[in-house]
């Protein structure tokens, strides 16, 4: 299929097709937000996060968003979150002719990108930092927009991965000595930096109804410090344009009651969400989660749980997997690529059964 092909395809393209002598452009149609049904009756699909084969978080190179693909049919999932980071995913280095490359890996495997992650932080003080953000938002919007795409995922602040001896790492970026996130701005409250993000929010809502994305915060330190400051965040800026991402293995707490009056509470907001860890398959050939050590309250997620709270809501999207963290083997030593490989299988058959009990 040929870039015009696929533009012909898309909703927008369409609606302007369809006005035939019209000499309106598209830019002044008045998109709809893209369709998000919540209903009993909805699917649960499954896709990998480009992150997790991007070079970041094990020893070797980034495959090709062609390889990624060809994993990803390989495996069993039916589509990609694409990450907006080099080398697969920046809008910057994707002209036409590549995006249209990665459109006919996409149409090759039978595979589509639902959700494209801006990797953006919106909570500095310093004007100059968070227009760039919304540069590299709106970009990404493109990007979602020309791969299909109906959902851009937020951040309110992401740190960033720094790359330590090769390896992405957390430990400059997160945790409780010399870098904390109120110490990157010490004259700039908490409430400050919330407010900063919501206002730059509203624009990011604006740029996907530009765009007809649909804008979704995750609920993600810092700044988000529970799943409600993700909820006042989309209900403080009010546009039809910005919804949830929310997802289960970050919760603050991982109580039943707790995370059920979340999933209600956002109902139809909630438009994609994520599931990550390790997984291993026990004596019996069952896959089994790994506890990981930024489980809340050294808890294991309960993913049979989650998924009924999601039917219950009628939720009807997609649960991308991510590995998303530094890969070691048990002495300790970098994992390489066939590590991922071995998780991105378990992982899909592991939510693949609870999905399909």
């Amino acid at each position: 299929m040929n870039r015009r092909k696929f533009i012909e395809t898309s909703g927008v393209a369409t609606g302007a097709a369809m006005l035939g002598g019209v000499t309106s452009s598209v830019n002044q149609i008045r998109p709809t937000v893209p369709e998000q049904k919540n209903q009993k009756s909805g699917k649960i699909k499954l896709g990998l996060y480009s992150i997790s084969y991007g070079g970041i978080w094990y020893k070797g190179a980034s495959l090709s968003f062609d390889e990624l693909c060809r994993y990803a049919k390989q495996y069993g999932y039916e589509g990609i979150e694409l990450d907006n980071k080099r080398p697969m995913g920046n809008p910057i280095d994707l002209d036409q002719r590549k995006r249209d490359e990665m459109h006919n890996s996409l149409v090759k495997y039978g595979l589509e990108i639902p959700c494209v992650a801006a990797n953006n932080d919106f909570s500095s003080p310093i004007p100059e930092h968070r227009e760039c953000q919304l540069l590299m938002v709106r970009e990404s919007a493109r990007l979602a927009k020309d791969m299909g795409a109906k959902v851009v995922r937020l951040f309110a602040a992401w740190p960033g991965v720094p790359i330590h001896e090769g390896v992405g790492t957390y430990d400059f970026v997160h945790g409780e000595g010399f870098y904390t996130f109120l110490r990157q701005y010490p004259y700039s409250t908490w409430l400050d930096r919330y407010n900063y993000v919501k206002e730059c929010l509203k624009e990011a809502a604006k740029i996907g109804e530009e765009n007809g994305v649909v804008m979704a915060l995750q609920n993600h330190a810092p700044l988000i410090r529970t799943w409600k400051d993700t909820f006042d965040l989309v209900k403080e800026v009010n546009s039809p344009w910005l919804k949830v991402c929310l997802d289960l293995p970050i919760f603050d707490k991982q109580d039943k009651d707790y995370i059920a009056d979340a999933v209600h509470t956002i109902g139809s907001l909630q438009v994609h969400s994520h599931f990550g860890g390790e997984y291993y398959r026990d004596e019996n050939k069952v896959i089994k989660p790994k506890l990981l050590d930024y489980y809340a309250g050294g808890i294991m997620p309960d993913y049979n749980y989650y998924i009924q709270l999601m039917n219950e809501i009628g939720y009807n999207g997609y649960f991308t997997f991510e590995l998303c963290h530094p890969l070691l083997n048990k002495d300790h030593s970098g994992a390489g690529i066939e590590f991922v490989h071995d998780q991105v299988a378990l992982a899909r058959e592991y939510l693949a059964n609870i999905i399909n009990k």
